[in-house]
């Protein structure tokens, strides 16, 4: 989402209106970082505009004390003229008496709220990351596996609810089957979560669908996880000569991240649960630094090394 209603974040939170300006409601929030006067109350802050929210604290209020009248002016002219969305006054401190009359300069509204300035804003920032951050649903299961995120993707019906629920068995975590969210955070990074009216449950063919939190118990749920990889299902093709030692780094591209991406072909015979585990697994080490086809690599002769360095290949994108 590009942006929500002043109204929506005021409806969050509990708050007492200062000064309303005509349509404050209708105000749009286009930020999800929440500014303090700090810097800007000197003026050397460059990134407060319209869209954004300032909060403003007992720091704030006893540094504006101190000031001459004509400090004050200054100041607050610097301030309101870039035009933000949104002042909320932490602490419930009294409003210095220029702030109703540059509020009303540059129509902006003014709200008192109890709470103290870092709480706060700790509590609005999250509410407007949830809100504003890019948000796409995608076909795949989603299952958090020693820790590590992991996407269950592949054709339908090949078999991916069914390996869910193995794992699930197994002590994993369960967060979603078909269809996951998947949000981009202010930390660069994706998180993956089941969509409200489908959550907990597991369509498996042939016997319908399960709840997994009275099946497995709520130790067996989980709300959300960061994305840490992709794990696809493919048909196992005769004819296709299959990547045996990890020379092909594949990822796909997610919102502008990217996530590595395993495929691992299906057949009669295969455990999967536990190709999924080890692919987890193997993958937290790799972040660690700890790569088994460069370990292998190294023992080969430097001449050889430099042949064998791994290429990248993008699998697919998601927008």
């Amino acid at each position: 989402m590009e942006a929500i209603e002043l109204k929506e974040l005021v409806n969050f939170i509990s708050t007492k209106l200062v000064f309303k300006c005509e349509d404050w409601d209708k105000i749009l929030i286009k930020n999800d970082y929440v500014y303090r006067f700090g810097l800007e109350l000197i003026g050397t802050g460059s990134e407060l505009n319209a869209g954004s929210v300032l909060v403003m604290g007992n720091s704030e209020k006893y540094f504006i004390d101190t000031l001459l009248p004509s400090e004050k002016l200054e100041i607050f002219e610097n301030l309101f003229s870039r035009r933000f969305s949104v002042l909320f006054l932490a602490d419930s401190i009294k409003p210095d008496s220029l702030i109703p009359k540059f509020a009303s300069k540059y129509k902006i509204p003014v709200f008192s709220v109890k709470n103290e300035a870092a709480s706060f804003i700790a509590l609005i920032t999250n509410f407007l990351e949830e809100k504003l951050e890019p948000t796409i649903t995608r076909p795949a299961g989603f299952l958090s596996i020693h820790g590590e995120g992991i996407l269950l993707t592949g054709e339908s019906g090949i078999g991916k609810s069914e390996v869910a629920l193995e794992l699930i068995h197994r002590g994993h975590k369960f967060i979603s089957d078909d269809l996951t969210e998947i949000q981009k955070n202010s930390l660069n990074s994706l998180i993956g979560f089941s969509p409200s009216n489908i959550s907990k449950f597991i369509e498996v063919r042939g016997i319908g669908i399960i709840n997994v939190q009275q099946l497995f118990g709520v130790n067996a749920i989980k709300k959300f996880e960061t994305i840490d990889m992709i794990v696809n299902f493919e048909i196992w093709d005769e004819d296709r000569v299959y990547d045996r030692i990890g020379s092909v780094e594949k990822y796909a591209n997610i919102l502008g991240i990217d996530i590595p991406f395993v495929s691992i072909p299906v057949k009669p015979g295969k455990n999967l649960a536990v190709i999924v585990e080890v692919a987890a697994m193997n993958n937290r080490l790799k972040k660690q630094g700890m790569d088994s086809y460069y370990d292998l690599m190294g023992r080969i002769s430097s001449e050889e090394i430099e042949s064998r360095t791994k290429t990248r290949e993008l699998v697919f994108t998601w927008n």
